[in-house]
């Protein structure tokens, strides 16, 4: 689920998640959404689906909506997993993506370097290195899944 006119880039990430899927066997659909009534027509139509779930990239209009988002998962009984940790905090399920504080204190040396007279032009363009995982095992247990001892002993935080 993503909003391809707030984050283009989720369109992207859609084409990356077909590859994985077909190595999978599972069958991954777009869903692009554009209005709060776009997000409850989806999960209600795939809370109708046997073994459906969710996979939300960074993407600002569900980050805005995610209260709703989680609501509706939890109503609907569907797994989902989020770019960000503040779902999972929310009541979300899952969340695997970048530290967004790790990303803040390389903004910070970079903005540190450009004080420091280096030009903006000069300085590489860095890719994240530092991803966190995050399960919430309240939100698990309401769903019936039982997470794996190996996943939670590689999880960076798991809330109880």
């Amino acid at each position: 689920m993503f909003n391809p006119d707030a984050t283009p880039s989720a369109v992207a990430f859609s084409h990356s998640a077909q590859a994985a899927a077909q190595q999978l066997a599972v069958q991954v659909v777009a869903a692009p959404v554009r209005a709060p009534s776009d997000i409850e027509e989806l999960m209600t139509m795939l809370g109708r689906q046997p073994g459906a779930g969710l996979i939300l990239p960074g993407d600002t209009f569900t980050s805005f909506h995610r209260k709703l988002i989680i609501a509706l998962s939890a109503h609907h009984q569907l797994p989902a997993i989020y770019a960000f940790r503040y779902f999972p905090a929310e009541g979300g399920l899952v969340s695997y993506g970048l530290d967004t504080i790790d990303q803040y204190r390389q903004a910070a040396v970079y903005v540190d370097r450009i004080l420091r007279g280096e030009k903006p032009a000069d300085l590489p363009v860095q890719q994240p290195t530092k991803f966190e995982l995050v399960i919430n095992l309240r939100t698990a247990e309401a769903l019936g899944i039982e997470v794996p001892p190996t996943l939670l002993s590689l999880a960076d935080e798991v809330i109880e």
